[in-house]
């Protein structure tokens, strides 16, 4: 399956894509309203809340557009590099816990983003009014997991 053939399907299959897909596939947030599905050997997630989906998109382009000068992004003309969305994703989530849930402050996972982002409306009354300050500390403090590589073979195997 060619990459074009693949986004069709992808999209046909999840229109309603979570925003912070990249975080939970990167095993370092979780969701109750996440739906998992396989395309090919690619897993996808969706989101099961139209409401949700829409917080959190509206949630996710806040943090991106006020933590750019932290990651050093002056312009943003098409999708932000991997590694940088996924701090903004995983290290802006986990500010969100750290502040509407401090009994789970250092554990380094997003158990529940639906019932963070929930949190933390119901602490500060809308998005618009959240401290980005704090959270933006936690962005540029995440540190993206090293790439792994693979051992190298150097030794040959002769018999």
């Amino acid at each position: 399956m060619d990459e074009d053939q693949y986004r069709k399907l992808y999209h046909e299959l999840n229109p309603d894509r979570c925003v912070f897909e990249k975080s939970i596939n990167n095993r370092r947030c979780d969701c109750e309203l996440k739906r998992r599905f396989l395309i090919a050997t690619r897993e996808g997630i969706a989101c099961r809340s139209k409401t949700a989906l829409a917080e959190c998109t509206l949630l996710l382009n806040t943090m991106r557009d006020r933590s750019r000068f932290a990651l050093k992004l002056v312009t943003v003309t098409g999708p932000v590099p991997h590694n940088k969305e996924l701090r903004v994703q995983a290290g802006g989530l986990l500010g969100l816990q750290n502040m509407a849930q401090p009994d789970s402050k250092g554990s380094g996972t997003v158990f529940n983003i639906h019932k963070t982002v929930e949190a933390t409306l119901v602490e500060y009354g809308s998005i618009e009014a959240i401290p980005f300050s704090d959270i933006i500390k936690d962005i540029s403090a995440y540190k993206v997991r090293k790439k792994r590589t693979k051992k190298s073979h150097s030794k040959s195997r002769r018999r």
